[in-house]
């Protein structure tokens, strides 16, 4: 999602084994979508098996993963359940995009453009359900809780930090921050050097930190006002209004105090107010008690390497980090901002 609320937030960078010890929960769809896209042959083709499989959602959920666990942290991951009837012109755009994505992939194949194939290849993602499935299975081998949410896997992540069910939620979507997540954290799965699209410059990104109260008391507006924001900017359930960026809608909502005042002030409108308001207030969510054990290290090796031709030294020595994971550190606290 686009929301970018980011020079709104207090945010400290931080390191992966800062979080050693802490029950973090992952936007399940977020991430494997992150690494379908980004887990890629040069000319943008997804990772494969022998039989042709496609095995890059596999790949960075292990090899990813394991370099979370072997720094300590207690994963838990949340996958989405069906979409709110307001998502569906969002999902729709998305889709054609997605077909236009495809059509210039071929061109630039066909032209040799390497750059551009990879670039147009990674604009076509899809996840489909079976690999969902795999990566559950997985997951079970690895001894990581998962949850199906009854909608948006970000609404449930917010609901667990709420229940103390974790410590931190992770995705690289603010609108987790929307739906009340506390403590969230970005770049979880990003982090390390990473090279900028079209350019041969590469860019250092780090794991940061978010603190949504400490955020909301220096904006001095509450959560409902910073969800009134994001709807004046645009939200996965609403186009928003032309010109209000993050800075503007923020001065808007200091000043008028809520979207209707805003909307009225600036003699504009937005259907379905109340309804994209309570999508982020009152969404609907689960309780969930994650449990974690101790990662089958015969069912992984059997399913990755001969299910899936994994290399066999790669992934026993990815293994050896789940298999010796052990907490090493504390909990953020507000004074660490």
């Amino acid at each position: 999602m686009g929301i970018q609320l980011g020079p709104l937030l207090e945010t400290r960078k931080i390191k992966v084994e800062e979080l050693s010890g802490q029950r973090v929960a992952i936007d399940g769809y977020n991430v494997l979508y992150q690494f379908l896209t980004s887990i890629r042959q040069a000319d943008g083709t997804l990772l494969t098996d022998s039989k042709g499989r496609v095995t890059s959602h596999l790949s960075g959920m292990f090899f990813k993963f394991s370099n979370l666990v072997g720094n300590g942290l207690k994963l838990c991951i949340v996958f989405d359940g069906k979409p709110p009837a307001l998502k569906k012109k969002l999902l729709e755009v998305r889709r054609q995009r997605k077909i236009k994505a495809e059509i210039e992939w071929e061109a630039a194949i066909e032209a040799g453009d390497i750059e551009t194939a990879r670039t147009k290849a990674q604009q076509t993602t899809r996840l489909d359900p079976s690999m969902v499935l795999e990566c559950k299975k997985l997951l079970d081998y690895l001894g990581i809780p998962w949850i199906d949410a009854p909608s948006e896997g970000e609404a449930q992540v917010a609901h667990l930090l709420s229940n103390d069910r974790v410590d931190y939620g992770a995705s690289q979507d603010f609108d987790t921050i929307l739906f009340g997540a506390s403590k969230f954290v970005r770049n979880l799965t990003l982090s390390g050097r990473r090279k900028l699209p079209k350019q041969q410059k590469w860019v250092e990104v780090s794991p940061e930190i978010i603190d949504l109260e400490l955020s909301l008391e220096k904006l001095e507006i509450n959560r409902e006002q910073l969800v009134d924001v994001a709807i004046l900017m645009g939200t996965d359930f609403n186009p928003g209004i032309e010109g209000i960026g993050p800075k503007r809608g923020l001065n808007f909502l200091q000043e008028y105090g809520s979207a209707e005042a805003v909307l009225d002030k600036i003699g504009k409108k937005i259907d379905n107010l109340d309804e994209i308001r309570a999508l982020f207030l009152n969404h609907p969510v689960i309780d969930f008690e994650p449990e974690w054990s101790v990662p089958q290290r015969d069912l992984i090796l059997d399913y990755l390497c001969n299910d899936f031709s994994f290399n066999k030294p790669r992934v026993e020595k990815a293994l050896d980090k789940y298999l010796k994971a052990k907490p090493r550190a504390r909990q953020f606290t507000l004074g660490d901002f």
